[in-house]
């Protein structure tokens, strides 16, 4: 008989799914690549929108996935949750990137029990 484990129990709702989510980004260097490729990929999305150059906006989604993914194969090791919770997972990588921007994710990184650096993030 098996025993449940945090990463095996499937995650129900957002509230537990963000603790989660920081714990997966515990470096500063993955967080910097995922601040990057998602500020990159929005200004390849809106640029495309707004110029009707709709190529743009799949080169976005590479963009902003691709500097992530870095991020959990080569610094993280580990698979990133978009694979799980793929809505869950964009949406927090806005909410990270804000708390970054607003000076604001320590806290959420401690209250995570992810040890807080004075690097990147």
């Amino acid at each position: 008989m098996s025993v449940a484990t945090p990463s095996t129990v499937p995650i129900t709702n957002y509230r537990d799914f963000w603790p989660h989510y920081l714990r997966e980004h515990s470096k500063p260097e993955t967080r910097a690549l995922h601040y990057a490729g998602t500020m990159a990929g929005t200004l390849l999305w809106l640029v495309g929108l707004c110029t009707g150059n709709y190529k743009l906006i799949p080169i976005g989604v590479f963009v902003g996935y691709f500097g992530a993914w870095v991020g959990h194969f080569f610094v993280e090791h580990n698979r990133p949750a978009t694979f799980k919770y793929p809505g869950w997972s964009f949406v927090s990588d806005y909410v990270m990137l804000g708390y970054w921007l607003t000076g604001k994710l320590n806290p959420q990184l401690r209250q995570a029990g992810v040890q807080s650096t004075k690097k990147v993030a």
